[in-house]
């Protein structure tokens, strides 16, 4: 059955978003593998000539900018961390153009950063760029735009696996791939002789989560936990997962060609619209709605909107339109939406009946602070089950 499954998923699969690593990428001591490059680059024309699209997500410029400069440590600073991934660059493209060269493609260096990705023109410039690209014929090289990316002003996307769902969603690809040092995700801690390779996951739930063992790296931000993150992104808009270990012999033929490598997580429900996707995952929202718990349930299981009589309270500022997130009493977020109010009003109104707002207001010009219409539910697929299936090696 396991087979079956990924045949038929390798088989819808007509566009593939790749994310390679820095440790799938790099040598022990931080240089750039520049053997690995060419490997990926012929695993890319593979799956090319079944004529299939790849734009592949790469990690790599810190530790090529590092390589090159014969630094044993990632900079700590954000200046230099900047200065290392602007000189690794262009290290890592040069090695993928000269790669890729070989089997008649050209590289096309896209740097992002989750500002482009917030604004919504911007948003669908990036999508129409990158479909254009792949009509070319290119293979669009992605990555974080480090040099400019800022933690405090919130244009990071934290690192590649979040950047990589969020490019899958952008172009709706049925299938993402994360390559990694890993061979999946195991059942226990992978250093024991016990733990196995779970090889499917169909619902990823909390207690999926909690089998996360990362540790600390010198070269990488990710681990396990953010390609869990990027997979519940994926799989909640309809989109097939796979971790697997991206050293691992002929990893993406062996990939669309169904057979069992990594760990699959399969898409949760109905595929996602582009609006959705963009409401959910690469907006960032302008405030906070916190509601009660009859709210929540309302709008997480009977798809209901959201009123003013189940707010509780209000955070941050926010216009009329802007993307508000939906939090429970305990902080945490369920779903976002469009705010048919902005803060001040709705500080105003928050805990009141519908009919009451026009006396507060003055009119009600809506029932609802935010329609059902513009909502998504955001919150991990919830239930008493495992979320795990098919245990077994890889």
């Amino acid at each position: 059955m396991t087979d079956l499954i990924r045949q038929e998923i390798a088989a819808s699969a007509s566009t593939i978003v790749v994310k390679v690593g820095s440790r799938a990428l790099t040598h022990p001591d931080g240089r750039l593998d520049e053997d690995q490059i060419a490997n990926l680059a012929r695993q890319i024309h593979s799956v090319r000539a079944t004529g299939r699209k790849v734009v592949f997500v790469s990690s790599g410029a810190v530790a090529s900018g590092m390589g090159r400069l014969g630094l044993k440590q990632r900079p700590r600073d954000l200046a230099h961390l900047q200065a290392v991934a602007a000189i690794g660059q262009s290290v890592l493209v040069e090695a993928y153009e000269r790669c890729l060269a070989d089997y008649g493609y050209h590289a096309a260096q896209v740097l992002l950063t989750a500002e482009d990705l917030d604004h919504r023109v911007r948003y669908l410039n990036a999508r129409n760029t990158l479909l254009a690209l792949l009509e070319l014929g290119a293979v669009p090289i992605i990555n974080e735009n480090d040099t400019v990316a800022v933690d405090e002003l919130q244009t990071t996307f934290g690192d590649n696996d979040r950047l990589a769902a969020l490019v899958t969603n952008l172009i709706q690809a049925p299938l993402l791939v994360l390559l990694s040092d890993v061979d999946g995700l195991y059942d226990g801690d992978p250093a024991l002789p016990n733990s196995r390779i779970i090889e499917t996951v169909t619902r990823l739930d909390q207690s999926v989560f909690d089998l996360v063992r990362d540790k600390a790296s010198g070269l990488s931000k990710g681990g396990m936990a953010s390609k869990l993150k990027a997979a519940h992104m994926c799989t909640a808009a309809g989109e097939n997962v796979i971790i697997a270990k991206g050293r691992a012999d002929e990893v993406l033929a062996r990939i669309i060609a169904g057979e069992v490598v990594g760990t699959l997580f399969l898409a949760q429900g109905e595929f996602w619209g582009a609006r959705k996707r963009w409401l959910a995952f690469s907006v960032h929202p302008r405030g906070r709605l916190i509601l009660d718990a009859g709210a929540r349930q309302a709008v997480e299981r009977r798809g209901r909107s959201v009123l003013a009589a189940g707010i509780r309270d209000v955070q941050g500022h926010f216009e009329k339109g802007d993307v508000v997130a939906l939090v429970d009493l305990s902080g945490e977020e369920f779903a976002r939406g469009l705010s048919n109010y902005n803060d001040a009003e709705v500080r105003r109104i928050k805990g009141l009946k519908s009919c009451d707002i026009a006396g507060v207001l003055g009119s009600c010009p809506y029932q609802e602070v935010i329609h059902r219409d513009n909502m998504v539910v955001v919150s991990p697929t919830n239930g008493n089950a495992p979320g795990l299936a098919e245990h077994g090696s890889a």
